[in-house]
This record gives structure tokens, C-alpha cells and sequence, in this order.
């Protein structure tokens, strides 16, 4: 089973011998366990023994296909002449001799194998705590699968389909269980039942009757874990009591259950499964009773109807890229210079995730450090400490590994002195960046500004331009007016005035910035990534600013936000929504993973 499905799958790890082997669940899992109870009137010498693997992967090509959509709806599907063929690759995985664990005893009784494969979406991580489920499950599907086989003998429901009741002419039952995510559920519901949405569970059946195989192939149970893990939440199970209902409800659809043909299908179906759990030693009364209760509280399972991933589900992704880097004005802050609940929910779910994530503004440090710190992201476990690396003032100053500086780049003298020159002859203000500190030559309340909306490092007033430029390096300056005297005047003159010597770019319409030539935020980015021996194609880039392009333009894949300038969406990707929509955070979980 699963083989056609199998371009996308992988086994679980195989355990390694130590205390700690019991977390991790074996792509190719040979053991057989006896289980010691009968069918209630089996064929004479009749054993169960359970066979957990993932070994070799048949074919799947089921009958019908049961999906269940949140607990509160699952329809049947059936496809050409009754079948369903799910075409896609193959895939090899190691093969290993199964071996009966030690202690069970010969026997000349003719047995029958329960045969389980557990298997793992490719692009779902291997999660500590799905890969702990995963273990519990190659123990729990057999269990069920034993228990649910006894009970058909004595079943008196009328509306099941009874094409499955004795088992007693086969030599063996298969089964294979398949844990993905949300967006790979979506595209079996969307190739093969034309609903281009996610679901809890679906079940594939591979019992063709009409060949009287001695294999009784059962099919395929395929769980997104995603969804479960949001219902368990809803519902107040744990992760592992919602995919063992899962698990059975999609069991009983196999065995010939369908509560979709009528009411009464729908009461025998749900005392199945609450049979079934209680039966287990299970938590819960089965997938139909909690959904009635979520209808009854209002709840429903509502799953992004485009590529937006949850807050709270890159846990079931893995990452594209290893490194996003993000422009703060306009970018990660809103147009009120704050980091919202969900941005900053975004960059610590993706850092959990293993994704760096790096700053790249024209912004002081202390200005990141500050704004962050107000959001609870700064610090040895945040997003940004004195030992994060980061791009800062336009790419002129670069930090790298432990924080330290791996480069800097200074305006010509001649430009600053020309200038501050200009500053107190139109009565512009102007501020000098100098590695942390800001410098001016006159108060204004656009200087104060910077430090009180901007949270940019207080400005200190040295009212000769001589005694400013004594002793400092700067990195840029920063002229502020008005966006028409922008426009109009300040950018028209120096962009002619500094020809070859430096570079005139704007973050915002209402500030100019002077940057030594040649110097760009894309070009600070290239130097932290050659210093870390990565490349621009393990790089998301997410930016607004004409400042943001050669970023943008660097980086693998480049989101340019809605509110952006057009030189930025013109060079991007794609173009998110804006800042004031949690843009940034809306790029995290539609694209990075």
C-alpha cells in the first residue's frame, strides 16, 4: 500500500539502541507481537500477531475514498467503476527480515499477521512529539485493528457494509496509517474529491473482494496531524487522544461503516466508535460526538482557504529557506513604529522552527534593540541581542557571528561637511548616524521625532559643524522635511551634488539619506551571508522601501509589502499585504515554509 503516494513519503527514523529508543519510531519497524485474545468465533488454530513496519510499500488503488472535514462533515467518494487510483512515484525503503520477538512460543496453529506501516508525509519535520505519537500508534493500530476485527463477528448493525466480515480466509490483514499536514491532505481532497480544502482524516479502501486474494489489504488511513492538533485544542484532548479518534473513526470507515447514508448509519457509526475507545482504554466517545458537541459550543475547524499556514502550525512544516531577512519601517512595524502581536508571534515561531531571522534596516542597533525589547523579542532567546548578527544603518554597519563587527563604511568627509553646511544655511535638519549615537546641529521637532516615534538613540545637539565632525566616523546622513520639500528640493540637489562621491536614497517620503556610493542594504546583506558561507538562495527577504531593493532583488525570494514604494514591488516576488495587516507575519506563514 501507499506506493503510489510513496514520492511523498518517508518512514519513521529506526530507534537506536538506548534509554531513549522508545521515542522514536522505525521507518522499517519488523516486530511481531503475539496478541493473545481470539476472534470471538475464529476458524480453528487462528492467531493474531501484529507486524508494525514500514518496510516495503505496496500499491494503493482503494475503492472508495471516506474523508472526514473537521469532525463536523465527512463524505464519501467514489471514482470511476468504483475506483480510486492515486498515481504518483515510487519510492525504496529499506527492507529488513522480520523477526518474532523474543519469547513466542512455536506453534503449529496457522497464524494471522496484522500487518501496520506507519509512514510520514516528507515534508512533515520530524517533531519530537509526533515522532513520540508515532511510536504509541505502532502499537495502538493493531490493537484497534485486532478489537475492531473481533467485533464484526457479533455485529448486529444494519447498515454496515458487510463485503468485510469474516476474516478467518485470509493469511494476513494490511493496513498503512500516514501522518502529513494540512496542505498535503488539502491536495489529495482537491485531486481526488475536487474540494480544494484540508480535512482530519481520510480513508482510502484497497479491499476488492472480487479477487479473493489471501491478503486482506484494507487501505490507507491518511491524518493530517495539523488539523488534529488544532481540533485536540478545541476540544481538550491531547494530540495523541485525537489521532487515536481519528484513527478509529477512519478504521470503521474501512471495516464498512459510513455515517453519511442516514441517520441511523450515523447512530451505529458513532456507538462503534465510542465502543471501540472504551473498549481500547481509549480517552473520548468517538470523531461524530465531538463533532455534535463542537456544533453545540460553536467551534469549527476553520482551515485557510490559500496558501496561509496557521498561527501556531509551522511545527508541521519544514522551512524553505534558512535565513529571512526583514526591513523594520514599514515592515515589521506598523505605521504606528510598532511590532504587532501577530508579526512578533510570526518571527518567534519561524526562529523556533530553525530559521534565522535577521534584521536588515537603515536603523541604528540600539534603535532594533529598543523597539524589540517593548515586543519581548530581544535578549539571548529573542530575535535580536548584542550577539545577533544584523545589518543596520542602510548595510554600513554589519554584525556577524556573536555580534561582533565584520564591516563598516564611512561617508567622505567633503560630503558630510557640505552637507551640514547646507543644514544651517536652509534651516534643513539633519542628523549624522556615527556607529550608535545621532548627532545634529539644532533642535526641531522633526529631530525629536526620530528618538520619540522612530525610537531612534536621543539626537545630541553640537551646534558647529567643526566640532561635530571632530573625532566621529559617520555613516550616513539622514535629511528631514517635509515629503513635498523632499521631492521637490532636497533629493533634485544632492543627488546632482554628490555625483561620484555618494548615493542619495529614501526609506521614507519624508527623509532623504546620503550613503557612501556604491553601499546598499542588499550589499550588507551579501556580506553577512559570505561571512556565514550561505548563499542568496537560502534567503526570504521581506522589505518596502526603495532602500529594500538590491535586498530584495539578492535574496532567493523577495515579498515586497502593499504600502511599499513601486521600485520595491517592482523588483520583488511577490507583493504582500501591508503592514498594517501584518503583512510581514502574512509572508512568514504563506511562503517560508
Amino acid at each position: 500500500m501507499l506506493s503510489r503516494l510513496s514520492t511523498f513519503l518517508r518512514a519513521a527514523p529506526l530507534p537506536t539502541p538506548s534509554s531513549m529508543a522508545a521515542r522514536v519510531i522505525s521507518r522499517v519497524l519488523p516486530s511481531i507481537t503475539a496478541l493473545p485474545s481470539r476472534l470471538s468465533h475464529p476458524p480453528p488454530h487462528r492467531r493474531f500477531y501484529a507486524l508494525a513496519s514500514s518496510a516495503e510499500v505496496a500499491s494503493i488503488s482503494g475503492r472508495r475514498i471516506f474523508v472526514s472535514d473537521g469532525g463536523s462533515r465527512i463524505a464519501r467518494f467514489s471514482g470511476r467503476n468504483g475506483g480510486v487510483v492515486v498515481a504518483a512515484g515510487r519510492r525504496e525503503y529499506r527492507k529488513v527480515r522480520s523477526r518474532r520477538v523474543a519469547g513466542a512460543k512455536k506453534s503449529k496453529e496457522k497464524e494471522l499477521e496484522l500487518s501496520v506501516k506507519i509512514c510520514l508525509e516528507e515534508q512533515l519535520p520530524e517533531d519530537p512529539e509526533i515522532l513520540d505519537i508515532t511510536e504509541i500508534m505502532r502499537l495502538n493500530v493493531p490493537m484497534a485493528m485486532k478489537l475492531a476485527l473481533e467485533r464484526l463477528n457479533d455485529s448486529e448493525y444494519t447498515t454496515r457494509d458487510t463485503v468485510i466480515t469474516d476474516v478467518g480466509g485470509y493469511e494476513n490483514v494490511e493496513l498503512s496509517v500516514l501522518f502529513c499536514n494540512d496542505e498535503f491532505i488539502q491536495k489529495l481532497n482537491k485531486d481526488w474529491r475536487g474540494e480544494d480544502h484540508a480535512t482530519d482524516v481520510l480513508s482510502m479502501s484497497q479491499h476488492i473482494p472480487e479477487l479473493k486474494l489471501p491478503i486482506l489489504m484494507l487501505g490507507d488511513i491518511v491524518i493530517s496531524v495539523e488539523t488534529a492538533a488544532q481540533q485536540a485544542e478545541e476540544r481538550g484532548h491531547t494530540l495523541i487522544d485525537e489521532i487515536r479518534i481519528l484513527m478509529v473513526h477512519g478504521l470503521l470507515h474501512l471495516l464498512g461503516f459510513d455515517h453519511e447514508l442516514s441517520d441511523e448509519a450515523k447512530k451505529e457509526m458513532e456507538n462503534e466508535e465510542e465502543l471501540m475507545l472504551k473498549g481500547l482504554g481509549w480517552k473520548g466517545k468517538g470523531l461524530i460526538h465531538s463533532a455534535y458537541d463542537a456544533e453545540a459550543n460553536g467551534a469549527s475547524c476553520n482551515h485557510p482557504s490559500d496558501d496561509r499556514k496557521r498561527a501556531g502550525s509551522l511545527r508541521f512544516y519544514k522551512p524553505k529557506f534558512g535565513y529571512i531577512f526583514c526591513d523594520m519601517d514599514g515592515t515589521l512595524l506598523n505605521s504606528k513604529s510598532q511590532i504587532s502581536s501577530s508579526t512578533a508571534k510570526a518571527l518567534k515561531e519561524a526562529s523556533s522552527r530553525g530559521v534565522k531571522v535577521v534584521i536588515a534596516t537603515g536603523k541604528t542597533r540600539p534603535a532594533v534593540m529598543n523597539i524589540f525589547k517593548k515586543a519581548d523579542l530581544a535578549g539571548k532567546d529573542g530575535i535580536i541581542s548584542e550577539l545577533s548578527p544584523g545589518v543596520f544603518v542602510q548595510g554600513l554597519l554589519v554584525y556577524g557571528r556573536q555580534g561582533r563587527e565584520i564591516f563598516r563604511k564611512n561617508l567622505e568627509p567633503t560630503v558630510c561637511r557640505e552637507a551640514l553646511l547646507y543644514s544651517l544655511e536652509h534651516k534643513i535638519p539633519i542628523i549624522a548616524f556615527t556607529e550608535d549615537r545621532c548627532l545634529t546641529l539644532f533642535e526641531h521637532q522633526l529631530v525629536d521625532s526620530l528618538h520619540t516615534v522612530y525610537h531612534e538613540p536621543k539626537a545630541e545637539i553640537i551646534p558647529s559643524v567643526e566640532q561635530l565632525m571632530a573625532g566621529v566616523e559617520i555613516q550616513k546622513l539622514l535629511f528631514l522635511d517635509t515629503a513635498e520639500g523632499v521631492a521637490g528640493t532636497i533629493r533634485p540637489y544632492w543627488a546632482e551634488s554628490t555625483g561620484d562621491r555618494a548615493s542619495v536614497v529614501q526609506a521614507q517620503p519624508d527623509m532623504l539619506e546620503i550613503v557612501p556610493l556604491g553601499t546598499s542594504k542588499g550589499s550588507g546583506v551579501k556580506i553577512l551571508l559570505d561571512h556565514f558561507g550561505a548563499t542568496p538562495d537560502e534567503v526570504m527577504a521581506i522589505g518596502d522601501g526603495e532602500n529594500d531593493v538590491e535586498m530584495l532583488q539578492l535574496a532567493s525570494f523577495g515579498v515586497a509589502l502593499s504600502n511599499g514604494s513601486e521600485k520595491a514591488k517592482a523588483v520583488a516576488n511577490v507583493i504582500g499585504i501591508s503592514n498594517d495587516e501584518d503583512g510581514a507575519a502574512d509572508a512568514i506563514y504563506r511562503y517560508a515554509f
